[in-house]
């Protein structure tokens, strides 16, 4: 009798592990067969798109609470070009790529300058837009032209930005980080700080719009690249996308955007 209880333990226990060996191989196979964002994508037609979600007039919500913006025109005309539909998911800035490294969503088109650091943890597609930080000051400030004129000054800019970067380039500059460029703006306007440093478009579209008693007070300080950005191991899907783009470039879409955002010609490479 002993024996038998004991037979039976084994046979229970051995009937457990090839179980557990099964379940990891499934669960194995339903992260390959996951992984591939192209293949999710053209499964359940739907592309999950990221971005700030803050940030006019590239994505913003409208009175009607819709995205509403450049990079929104811009995800649903790849998405129509990929016969998908879009999903538009607002996340904080500093969890853009940690939420797309955690599958939350499939890209962010959400005016990411391409980097070297940023390549180590993602891939990017072509750039979408070429543009450039300027130094913006309130009307009445006539001390600060260039970007050595910072040092010694109260600058904000966004945290985790290539605008930090260049600010923190400057020896004796204050730098001020914020979250939101709303913030900025304010305190830029309130006095509570002396420069601002953010991109040559977003400001103009800002003064036009908000009638902001604010000025671009200088040439733009560095070239940005701007890309969207993808879970590296997805080559066939950031192909996809370049080839989205390159047909809107070929067929006007693309411009005809860019003037309806900018009221000009985009800048090229």
């Amino acid at each position: 009798m002993k024996r038998r209880f004991l037979l039976m333990i084994t046979a229970i226990l051995t009937l457990g592990i090839i179980s557990g060996c099964t379940k990891a191989e499934g669960d194995t196979k339903a992260n390959k067969s996951s992984s591939s964002v192209l293949e999710r994508i053209e499964k359940d037609k739907v592309m999950r798109v990221s971005f700030e979600g803050t940030y006019p007039p590239f994505n913003f919500l409208d009175d009607e609470n819709k995205f509403q913006g450049f990079d929104v025109d811009i995800s649903n005309e790849i998405g129509k070009r990929l016969g998908v539909e879009v999903e538009f998911i607002a996340t904080k800035w500093d969890g853009l790529i940690g939420g797309l490294k955690a599958n939350k969503f499939d890209i962010v088109i959400g005016q990411m300058t391409v980097t070297e650091e940023r390549k180590k943890s993602v891939d990017f597609t072509d750039p979408y837009v070429i543009t450039g930080s300027v130094l913006v000051t309130r009307n009445d400030t006539d001390d600060i032209k260039a970007l050595e004129d910072i040092s010694g000054k109260k600058v904000g800019v966004g945290g985790g930005t290539t605008f930090e970067e260049v600010a923190r380039s400057v020896d004796g500059a204050d730098v001020k980080l914020y979250k939101s460029v709303s913030d900025y703006l304010q305190d830029l306007t309130n006095k509570r700080l002396d420069v601002i440093i953010n991109d040559q478009l977003l400001i103009s579209y800002n003064i036009q719009e908000a009638d902001l008693p604010i000025k671009i007070a200088s040439g733009i300080l560095n070239k940005d690249e701007i890309g969207m950005a993808v879970n590296k191991g997805n080559e066939d899907f950031v192909i996809k996308v370049n080839e989205a783009l390159a047909s809107m470039k070929e067929d006007g879409t693309y411009k005809s955007i860019y003037k309806k955002w900018f009221g000009t010609d985009p800048l090229e490479n």
